[in-house]
């Protein structure tokens, strides 16, 4: 068993059940994770938009916790298990380093929102990254 995969796994699970959270309690919880007024509203509205768009950030963090919970040797393999974390770990470290530059110009999301997502998601791709290391031989 990798640590450092079932950490990342972990997280992206967590990550993964805080987002459900946010469908579930609406607006609110949009708003204190800083996912932008616009979000918040149409939740308060009562739009669909919000649940499909955070429905899609459900399903690829779960996915991505399977395939980190595999590669960690925990639960059975998944296929194209090297490529996909290559993937997963490219994208945790380019959205994190690349949320730092939009914290000037938001986009609709608070500049906290883009420096405490951008430190998490370096967080996930760090530990991603330290088990890919670990397990590259065995992939």
């Amino acid at each position: 068993m990798n640590v450092s995969l079932m950490i990342a796994g972990t997280l992206s699970a967590l990550a993964a059940l805080l987002h459900l959270g946010c469908i579930y309690f609406g607006a609110p919880w949009y708003r204190f994770f800083g996912a932008g007024e616009q979000m918040a509203v149409l939740a308060e509205q009562g739009s669909i938009q919000p649940t499909l768009i955070t429905s899609g950030i459900v399903t690829v963090l779960t996915i991505w916790s399977l395939y980190a919970f595999s590669a960690a040797g925990v639960i059975l393999r998944l296929p194209l298990i090297r490529l996909a974390l290559i993937i997963i770990t490219l994208v945790y470290l380019v959205r994190g380093v690349g949320g730092f530059f939009l914290i000037n110009s938001p986009m609709g999301n608070s500049p906290e929102f883009w420096l405490w997502s951008s430190a998490i998601c370096l967080i996930f791709g760090f530990f991603h990254f330290i088990g890919l290391k670990q397990k590259w031989a065995s992939l």
